[in-house]
Order: structure tokens, then C-alpha cells, then sequence
């Protein structure tokens, strides 16, 4: 799903947007895994990407969709070895699950 696009809304749909949005992202950062144990692609960070959270494939859509909406590109990385922790034990799980890092940068 990496370099999506779309088109913004306007007015109440905006509005709407942003505070689905912030709802998502507020219960995505009560994950168990910190941030300190999940990094953020230096390659996609050069790049001017963002990272903002790991959200798991039922959120997914929606995050991007919203993420769009509110006028960004969005990249949806799978989660991978190499960004996780040394010391974590959900990091496996979160590999196995299919969990994915959603990067954002302004059009």
C-alpha cells in the first residue's frame, strides 16, 4: 500500500476526519509496544516521511483513508525485523500478525 493518494474533503467532512483520526491514534499509542522499541525506516525518514504509529490489517484502511482525507501521502510499511526492538518480547508477535507502520508526509 506504500505512496497511496487521494483527494481531501472539505468543511464538516474534515472535521470529522480529524477527530476519527485522533481517536484512532490516541488508542494506538496505549499499544503495549513503545516507541522505543519500534524505528522508523532512516531510508523513508530521508525521504521526508513521517512515521506515526503501527496500526494491525483491520485498521489499516480506515487510518490511510482519514490520513488522505486530511491532505497527506500515505505509505503503509509492513512491520520488519529490522525495526523492532533487541529486548522485545510482542515485537515476533507483532511480525506474525501482519502489523504495519503508517508513514505520512504533506502533498
Amino acid at each position: 500500500m506504500g505512496g497511496l493518494s487521494g483527494t481531501s474533503g472539505g468543511g464538516d467532512a474534515s472535521a470529522d476526519s480529524s477527530r476519527t483520526l485522533g481517536m484512532i491514534v490516541e488508542s494506538e499509542s496505549r499499544r503495549v509496544l513503545s516507541e522505543d522499541q519500534l524505528r522508523a525506516d532512516p531510508a523513508l525518514v530521508a525521504e521526508g516521511w513521517e512515521r506515526r504509529f503501527v496500526t494491525d490489517p483491520s485498521r489499516l484502511h480506515e487510518v490511510v483513508t482519514l490520513y488522505e482525507g486530511l491532505g497527506y501521502e500515505v505509505r503503509a510499511e509492513p512491520v520488519r525485523p529490522a525495526e523492532l526492538g533487541e529486548h522485545c518480547d510482542e515485537c515476533e508477535l507483532v511480525s506474525l500478525l501482519r502489523f504495519h507502520t503508517i508513514y505520512t508526509r504533506r502533498r
